[in-house]
């Protein structure tokens, strides 16, 4: 460990939430996914097209993370988050000066942008479980919250916000609309704005990102003994861990837990439009407030789930917690192709479906620290984390080509209501496909043990 002077450690939570305030913007892509595809929206993107942007982001994000587990364990982990703020900032200022093009976005905003938060995800996770092992779950739930709440900040300061639903004093349009940053168009603009704030807050939230002194122990708490199972006491090299089964069967729930919620935070924007108007739930401007309303409660609940289900799973443990959160997640994702046809029901789908989402993010980390150990959790984790990046591709994907497949069926429909009827009927198995991740990661999680102390 790094020798640094102790500090409160809650400074290091502070930074942690600052840092990931930022790396949640990669939540907010529904809001840009929208005008990026719109006919009249100057880009012409497919829907295909944007979500493998946002694939890209997170596949990015998912392998940068080994590297950066490695390279933080080896260099301190200030100046890995310090570089992944710079690389991320540069990502977004680059994709709004030259993302015209479909290929300039995946560059920028996919592969760049997915490498800066790859870089900078890690660290406060690997050091707040050093400061905190005697609250991993709940600390790990908040160094992450911010990454879900940030999604938030983001959607509404782009897409806009109405007076009733957020009291402020008159509805704000978005940066989307009113903003052209050296005349550039509204996505553009606000790419380069967020590039530079990013840039600049990851860097600050970097410099209180140190580890705690060699043999650091929170006071009162005492250590579990070494041959305690599921307690962070087994210190495992990520070559010991990756030649268990215990890595895989994690690897694989949180592969099919994860799949559901990104392939939901990815296109809930459209699938909530075509599921509103085939029931006639709501018109065309009714459905830009409701769907826009559903993603930012779902970011909201995202960050809440990290909190709640990192507390609950310190009480009744890691594995319990994984699996009621796995099992409810494949319920909600059975029922939402039904009930997102109204407002209240898209909203509240949206908000359960983001707060197990969520849950993912406490629990694998908190669960890597207890089979695997404190120690390398960084490096660990990160090898753990890459089921994300393949749930990233699978999840969006799935939703992009499906929907690109019903807007081909709803040209060929001989009216508008047969048109909307060929639209939401798409959606229709991305949900199973989806719900039978979750249940797979309920049965998994219920079968995985905790390795056992060598002799």
């Amino acid at each position: 460990m790094s020798e640094q002077p102790a500090m409160n450690r809650w400074i290091v939570v502070a930074g942690a939430i600052l840092i990931q305030l930022c790396l949640g913007a990669i939540y907010a892509w529904s809001v840009f996914a929208k005008p990026l595809s719109a006919p009249d929206g100057g880009y012409g993107f497919t829907n295909t097209q944007t979500q493998i942007i946002f694939s890209a982001g997170l596949a990015v994000f998912a392998v940068v993370m080994v590297i950066a587990g490695r390279l933080q364990a080896k260099t301190g982990p200030r100046p890995i988050a310090m570089l992944g703020g710079i690389v991320l900032g540069i990502g977004y200022i680059l994709g709004g000066l030259f993302g015209k093009t479909y290929l300039a976005q995946l560059i920028c905003i996919g592969f760049i942008g997915g490498a800066g938060i790859g870089l900078g995800y890690v660290v406060p996770i690997a050091v707040g479980v050093k400061w905190f092992p005697d609250k991993k779950g709940l600390i790990t739930g908040l160094s992450v919250a911010g990454f879900g709440f940030g999604a938030t900040l983001w959607v509404k300061l782009a897409g806009g916000f109405k007076t009733i639903l957020w009291l402020v004093p008159a509805n704000y349009a978005g940066l989307i609309k009113t903003t052209s940053l050296m005349g550039l168009p509204g996505v553009q603009s606000v790419f380069l704005l967020y590039g530079i704030v990013f840039l600049v807050c990851v860097v600050l939230g970097s410099l209180v990102m140190i580890n705690p002194p060699a043999g650091y122990k929170p006071k009162g708490w005492t250590p579990p003994p070494a041959t305690a199972a599921a307690s962070g006491a087994l210190d495992m090299t990520s070559g010991e861990m990756l030649a268990t089964p215990q890595f895989y069967l994690l690897w694989l729930t949180f592969m099919g837990s994860a799949m559901a919620g990104l392939m939901v935070i990815g296109c809930i924007s459209l699938f909530g439009t075509d599921a509103l108007l085939a029931s006639g739930a709501a018109d065309k401007d009714q459905v830009a407030v409701i769907t826009g309303t559903a993603m930012a409660l779902l970011a909201i609940f995202n960050g809440m789930g990290r909190i709640i289900w990192g507390s609950v799973s310190d009480k009744i443990g890691r594995k319990p917690s994984i699996f009621l959160m796995c099992l409810l997640q494949g319920v909600i994702m059975l029922a939402f192709y039904k009930i997102g046809g109204s407002t209240m029901g898209l909203i509240a789908g949206a908000c359960i479906i983001g707060f197990n989402f969520g849950g993912n993010f406490a629990l694998f980390p908190a669960a890597t620290a207890d089979f695997f150990g404190n120690k390398n959790v960084g490096l660990n984790y990160g090898w753990v984390f890459l089921a994300y990046g393949v749930a990233g591709i699978c999840g969006p994907f799935i939703a992009g080509y499906f929907t690109d497949a019903a807007k081909a069926a709803a040209a060929a429909a001989a009216s508008p209501e047969l048109a909307l009827a060929a639209k939401l009927a798409a959606w229709k198995m991305p949900m199973l496909i989806a719900a039978a991740g979750c249940f797979a990661g309920a049965v998994l999680s219920a079968l995985v043990k905790p390795p056992k102390a060598k002799a």
